[in-house]
């Protein structure tokens, strides 16, 4: 194959990894050389302000010796395979830096040969990229289950962010559909890059000279519907990775059925709207100060798919509401639905200056109809109507989708 062939195959292959963000690379790299991790981009990643961020994002190669049922690349697969060199995945970063196409890479792999040798090949692309062509862009590099700690703390140097994928939500899921992997093992590689990670900030606190390592930190991926897992197992499995490692982010990512198909994988993808419901409630437990149990328990152990987390939280428990704008503390204020990190901020600060009304919640840009039955303002309450449990259950779910006739 020649390299155009193998870019549109490889970067075919890559669609299914989520953990593709950029967020939180801003640390810049010392000296002059090419590259950014700023700048503006074009498409698919998003920095934390909001900034749009293109990276290349491929596989090394789409070989694998694991058989895991729900991955298109398995080694049990009859898909086309391609392979990268070493020098082609560099030259093509460069490549399209240069013609302002990308403003990062990120690289993933089957795995080849082994752990240790993949993940090898995965550092070489960074290495030679940060220090043969002085590239300073953002680098997000996929790190290989089962990799030495070694090639770990080697590939954190070079790259902005390392992800681990967790695969599914619980081991016993793993055990079902990828024998070959283990929670165990995919844990270590978490915990060798959070060492490290702690080590380095510690000589830095002693004033010692240190290098970059991981500036973004690093984020995992599961895979949601492959298997009967309730949302309650999903998020206390999210919760403990992000109090245990210090993750960044949890992706998850919704099942997409494959060609030739184990008999347990599922024939249909879940709904895209249960992998948005569950994003909602990851930013709850990061955010908002929410424990899994509050957001679903063994009673419910699905999210709704009608109404946000926070509402249906609100409409469980309306005891705690309303809520005074002027008086309430920051972590009650988060409760409030339709009033996220942002307008809580406004809150506070406004506040000290007079009291909040109606308008002033208008122009903080609250969303409105959601908050409005929760929150009680210097000229505003709730009518006593809308606080009826049914009544408000009814105000806030969507109206049904209207169906159109075809012309």
């Amino acid at each position: 194959m020649d390299i155009s062939e193998k870019l549109s195959l490889l970067a075919d292959a890559a669609k299914y990894d989520a953990s593709c963000s950029s967020s939180g690379s801003k640390t810049k790299r010392e000296g002059k050389g090419i590259g950014s991790t700023e700048g503006m981009g074009i498409c698919h990643s998003y920095t934390p302000d909001g900034r749009c961020i293109s990276l290349l994002k491929i596989l090394l190669t789409n070989f694998c010796i694991y058989d895991c049922k729900y991955c298109i690349n398995r080694i049990s697969s009859d898909v086309a395979r391609a392979r990268f060199t070493v020098e082609e995945v560099v030259n093509l970063t460069l490549d399209f830096y240069k013609r302002n196409y990308i403003e990062g890479l990120f690289l993933s792999s089957g795995i080849i040969r082994d752990s240790d040798y993949t993940m090898d090949q995965l550092v070489a692309v960074a290495k030679s990229l940060r220090e043969t062509h002085n590239y300073k862009g953002y680098i997000h590099l996929k790190t290989i289950p089962g990799a030495s700690d070694a090639l770990l703390a080697e590939a954190g140097l070079y790259a902005d962010r390392l992800s681990v994928n967790i695969e599914l939500p619980t081991e016993d899921d793993l055990q079902a559909l990828a024998p070959e992997k283990n929670r165990p093992q995919l844990e270590r590689n978490m915990q060798e890059v959070l060492t490290k990670t702690e080590e380095i900030k510690e000589d830095k606190k002693h004033g010692l000279k240190v290098p970059l390592f991981v500036p973004a930190g690093q984020s995992t991926q599961m895979i949601i519907g492959a298997t009967p897992t309730p949302d309650k197992d999903i998020l206390a499995t999210s919760h403990t990775l992000y109090n245990k490692y210090k993750l960044r982010r949890v992706y998850y990512s919704a099942f997409s059925p494959i060609p030739h198909a184990d008999g347990r994988l599922p024939g249909i993808s879940p709904p895209l709207l249960r992998e948005h419901r569950l994003y909602q409630a990851d930013w709850m437990l990061r955010f908002y100060g929410f424990k899994v149990a509050d957001i679903v328990d063994d009673a419910t152990p699905n999210l709704d798919m009608d109404i946000d987390p926070k509402t249906a939280w609100a409409l469980k428990n309306p005891g705690y509401f309303p809520i005074d704008v002027n008086k309430a503390p920051r972590e009650v204020l988060l409760r409030i639905p339709g009033c996220g990190v942002q307008s809580v901020q406004k809150i506070l600060s406004a506040r000290r200056y007079r009291k909040l009304r109606m308008e002033d919640l208008l122009k903080l840009r609250l969303a409105w109809k959601r908050a409005k039955p929760f929150v009680v303002a210097a000229n505003y309450k709730p009518p006593l109507a809308l606080l009826d449990s049914q009544k408000l259950a009814e105000y806030l779910r969507p109206a049904p989708p209207q169906l159109e006739l075809a012309l």
